[in-house]
């Protein structure tokens, strides 16, 4: 007895047996993957928080723009005159705190981009030869970081407070006769509260290089071994150029910090006293007791036609070299 085993080839296989009915086709088209529920809800979730941002920056930013021609004391919308570039004519011509403001500013930048910016590339070169506890050396220097602006502020208040703080004990002169006062005087009180934000700003650079150092490629430090070059060197030969990128990022992240300042300021003397920023003179104008906020406005144009000078190259360089890759 002999058995014949029949093999089929694929075509053989497709075709259906005679009298089996066809197989049903499927209908070729748009299938809806999404029910009525999960649109609206997927609806909500990128509809309202775009509404929320375009209500509370857009909106508001070009509504400032445009009062920033007018003069309005808040009350009212049939009180806002239009008078063109009278605010912006009276800040340069007439205020006496606009240019210190801008001197202040300027400041501010030069010294968070001298002293702490290197302190935290050292940190970062430090903490990323993989040293004992590194994790724990990150978390406080990053601690500043993290905190808010206004308890920074607090902790620097008692610090520096003439009687009972640690640099008056530290250095004597916490006796009658003998006081520093730190925050009142204005020969030293912004360099005061340029060394509570040079303490925040060195955690925050520690992180962006550490982060950078992160991305070098091994193979170029052992090939700068292999080679002999020093430590030294090797950093400033064959790392450093590799972090070009994180440099740029840090360059702009600084002038937007010595930009913005306000928090810090306002918490110790509420910008007074030759501490003054553009930031708390936006403030002091619109919701100070002046209330003046189409003068407010103004000055905040200012300050975002400063910002811009900054932003765009960093955009532009930024889309140019994202079309390259």
């Amino acid at each position: 007895m002999t058995t014949e085993t029949t093999k089929e080839t694929p075509e053989a296989a497709a075709v259906p047996p005679s009298g089996a009915a066809p197989a049903k086709k499927v209908p070729q088209g748009h299938r809806r993957l999404l029910t009525r529920r999960d649109r609206l809800t997927l609806g909500l979730m990128a509809g309202l928080p775009t509404i929320l941002h375009v209500a509370l920056v857009w909106v508001t930013a070009l509504a400032s723009i445009a009062l920033a021609f007018t003069t309005w004391d808040g009350i009212g919308f049939d009180s806002i005159k239009w008078v063109g570039l009278q605010n912006f004519k009276e800040l340069f011509e007439q205020n006496p705190q606009f240019w210190p403001a801008v001197q202040h500013n300027v400041i501010w930048f030069v010294v968070l981009i001298l002293i702490p910016t290197p302190l935290g590339l050292f940190l970062a070169v430090q903490l990323d030869k993989k040293i004992r506890f590194s994790r724990v050396y990150q978390t406080a220097f990053f601690l500043p970081v993290v905190m808010s602006m206004a308890v920074i502020g607090f902790v620097w208040q008692l610090i520096y407070n003439p009687d009972t703080g640690l640099i008056n004990s530290i250095i004597g002169a916490n006796e009658p006769g003998k006081y520093i006062d730190w925050i009142g005087d204005p020969d030293l009180n912004l360099w005061a509260i340029l060394v509570a934000a040079s303490w925040r700003h060195a955690g925050y650079m520690m992180i962006l290089y550490l982060a950078g150092l992160k991305g070098v490629d091994p193979s170029l430090r052992e090939a700068s071994a292999l080679d002999g070059a020093s430590e030294w060197q090797t950093f400033k030969n064959v790392i450093f150029p590799t972090l070009r990128p994180t440099n740029t990022v840090v360059l702009v992240v600084t002038i937007i910090e010595a930009l913005r300042a306000f928090d810090l300021v306002f918490v110790f003397n509420k910008g007074a006293e030759g501490t003054e920023l553009l930031s708390i003179l936006v403030t002091n104008n619109i919701i100070g007791e002046s209330s003046r906020i189409g003068y407010g406005s103004a000055i905040a144009v200012v300050l975002l036609l400063i910002s811009l000078v900054v932003i765009i190259p960093y955009l532009v360089a930024t889309f140019r070299k994202e079309r390259r890759a």
